[in-house]
């Protein structure tokens, strides 16, 4: 815990590392916060600039993290709505300030890497603690069993919304902190640290469940079940933890499909979103609205219609076939390639699989646990919701790409040091890449 609030360094490097614990830790909540925290490390970032210190700005690296941006900008040359492109730049602009801040701070990430994601990853919990304590008080309220929470009322959008933030957004916040517990707790030789490890990851996962995302649990079960094990285990050990992760979620899936508020979630929803059909649902099955996007892609396949032009244009879409509730509610395409292929055309979705690849050839490279659960989660969710058209998956993206990105070069680099039989303690002077243990 000591080494959690004072993480030794020179003041400077304390106070970037603080600022970045409270930007984890403001992520669930409304993003005044997460936005006002970010500036403020900025501006300590540009005051305490030492040149010497200094990371490579124009690299490969760098421009895969903010290649999102770029095709944002290159975009809007052509949209027909430069205002409604310009909403867009204000929304990506993380994209490009968070890789530039990072090469620009010294502070050293594969240090101070696993205590910023434990520190993460207990804020998360302590937020799920938190919305399960103010379902019960509600329900307490009203003279409601308990019974209850496990209703509509409490699952999916309605358990997040004390914190007003989107369901799937917070689904992705969990996910990433329960592949840390659990690699963790795979690791952990003290008892009582595995124990915290344990309950953490197991009020995570309760997170997981009630709040709902389909496609949040969908990219956790590959992660857990084939990623975890072959990242971090080997021989009997591997071999064991997939035999009772498999049975463990065997068990859950069963649990998920004799429960009829779960079973309706995450399968007669997941049925209803393929079905072609909008007959006595609210709103218009996904595969509806992917077929106005693909229209939309077929007028302008290579280029796209421009920055900003998604929603206008779906919109007129929406309307001509009677999709009056997605016209209303100038809902996305929810889907993060349909809707770069309307935007910026086939040249911008290659550029977003190309940041894709870069992140799981880095992660499998090195096998690091963290960045490859980051690619499953974003690669995943893309498929089911637009994760760069709202605030907090941007700056999910942004951050954790960049801090994940750069903390593994730093790991890369050190293994190749040693390898080559150099002195690590002259690498970690002069690439800021001193290992420790949480």
């Amino acid at each position: 815990m000591k080494e959690l609030l004072l993480p030794g360094g020179s003041l400077a490097n304390r106070i970037s590392y603080y600022h970045l614990a409270l930007l984890l830790l403001s992520l669930p909540f409304d993003r005044f916060y997460s936005h006002l925290i970010l500036g403020s490390f900025g501006i300590h970032t540009l005051i305490h600039f030492d040149r010497r210190k200094l990371k490579p700005l124009f690299t490969w690296r760098t421009m895969v993290l903010q290649s999102v941006f770029f095709v944002t900008v290159v975009s809007t040359i052509y949209a027909t709505d430069k205002i409604s492109a310009l909403r867009e730049w204000e929304l990506d602009v993380t994209i490009f300030l968070i890789p530039f801040l990072f090469c620009i701070n010294p502070i050293d990430l594969n240090k101070h890497g696993s205590r910023l994601l434990l520190i993460f990853s207990s804020g998360i919990a302590a937020t799920i603690v938190y919305l399960y304590i103010s379902a019960v008080i509600a329900l307490r309220f009203y003279g409601l069993p308990l019974s209850l929470i496990f209703s509509p009322a409490f699952t999916n959008h309605n358990f997040s919304q004390q914190i007003n933030i989107h369901a799937t957004f917070f689904s992705l916040q969990v996910a990433l902190a329960l592949v840390f517990m659990l690699s963790l707790f795979i690791k952990e030789k003290i008892r009582y640290n595995k124990i915290f490890c344990g309950f953490v990851s197991l009020v995570l996962l309760a997170g997981i469940i009630q709040l709902g995302s389909k496609s949040v649990f969908a990219a956790l079960f590959l992660t857990i079940n084939v990623a975890l094990p072959l990242f971090l285990l080997t021989g009997k050990a591997r071999k064991r933890f997939i035999l009772i992760s498999a049975s463990l979620t065997a068990l859950l899936i069963g649990v998920i499909c004799s429960s009829g508020i779960f079973r309706e979630r995450y399968l007669i929803e997941l049925r209803t979103d393929f079905s072609g059909s909008k007959n006595d649902i609210d709103v218009e099955p996904r595969v509806l609205r992917w077929g106005a996007a693909v229209d939309l892609i077929k007028q302008a396949p290579v280029i796209g219609h421009g920055a900003g032009s998604e929603i206008p244009l779906l919109k007129e879409k929406y309307f001509e076939r009677k999709y009056y509730t997605s016209y209303l509610n100038g809902l996305n395409a929810h889907d993060q390639y349909l809707s770069l292929l309307i935007k910026s055309g086939i040249w911008g979705l290659l550029a977003y699989l190309t940041t894709l690849i870069f992140g799981f050839r880095l992660a499998i490279k090195i096998k690091d646990i963290m960045l490859f659960s980051l690619m499953t989660l974003v690669a995943v969710v893309s498929v089911s919701e637009n994760i760069l058209d709202m605030d907090k998956g941007v700056i999910f993206y942004s951050l954790f790409f960049t801090f994940l990105v750069f903390r593994s070069t730093q790991q890369k680099n050190l293994i190749l040091a040693v390898k080559k039989h150099e002195n690590p303690e002259k690498v970690a002077t002069n690439h800021a890449l001193v290992t420790s243990s949480v």
